[in-house]
């Protein structure tokens, strides 16, 4: 089975800057794309930014210009540096790895982390 383990979430400031970081262990051969989500409590999981094996990037409209996913594929590896923060980014960040492809299978699965909490105080 595939885990993802996030960290790096917290209390911030508007204005301030966190970083997320999430790997993924197992017997993982490749990974299509990794990337972040956000949850507030009453609404959809919406998507924050994504990151293909490659280095294409996607990110939601109200986080352009103010976070920067990255990706170390040799790693397993997904960093989302958090800049200029406001109240409204107060949310869950979920993790997430699609096309995950194990060792030894042939079909690919998606997995979740277990969400890590980011708080921005006005």
């Amino acid at each position: 089975q595939v885990q993802l383990v996030e960290s790096g979430g917290g209390l911030v400031q508007a204005g301030g800057s966190l970083r997320l970081s999430c790997a993924a262990s197992g017997s993982i051969f490749s990974i299509n794309t990794m990337g972040w989500y956000r949850q507030v409590p009453g609404n959809q999981r919406e998507l924050v930014a994504v990151i293909t094996g490659g280095g294409s990037t996607n990110y939601a409209d109200s986080v352009k210009g103010r976070f920067a996913i990255s990706r170390d594929n040799a790693k397993n590896t997904v960093l989302l540096q958090m800049n200029s923060l406001k109240p409204e980014d107060t949310a869950v960040y979920y993790c997430n790895a699609g096309g995950v492809l194990l060792s030894g299978l042939a079909d690919r699965h998606e997995y979740w982390g277990q969400g890590t909490q980011v708080t921005v105080s006005s």
